[in-house]
């Protein structure tokens, strides 16, 4: 079993940056790939990055050059470093956890996810 708890949302101005943080439970979290997925109000869950245990990472093309996902495997944590925000960033970010080895942007391949972080961008 693993347990996700985001942090790190907020209010931020269009052009500001954020970090979410993701702290997992478990003695495993090295072998697993993590995620961060968003959903919007009125929308649905979208993949925004994963990254391997191996430290490869794939990211969606609405963030490419603005998010960076990173890991530490000694803290058990997962990041986001969202720079540029826009205000269609708005949504609930929410952490993932895949025992798949080679998961990627598809919900089903995550075993776990937390609750989520609120992500307000205003213009």
């Amino acid at each position: 079993q693993v347990q996700l708890v985001e942090s790190g949302g907020g209010l931020v101005q269009a052009g500001g940056s954020l970090r979410l943080s993701c702290a997992a439970s478990g003695r495993t979290f090295s072998s697993y790939a993590m995620g961060w997925f968003r959903q919007a109000p009125g929308k649905e869950r979208e993949f925004v990055a994963t990254i391997r245990w191996s430290g490869s990472s794939i990211s969606a093309d609405s963030v490419k050059g603005r998010f960076t996902i990173s890991r530490d495997n000694a803290k058990n944590t997962v990041y986001l470093q969202m720079n540029s925000l826009k205000p269609e960033d708005t949504a609930v970010y929410y952490c993932a956890a895949s025992s798949r080895p080679r998961a990627r942007s598809l919900e089903y391949e995550y075993d776990y996810w937390g609750q989520g972080t609120q992500v307000t961008v205003s213009s």
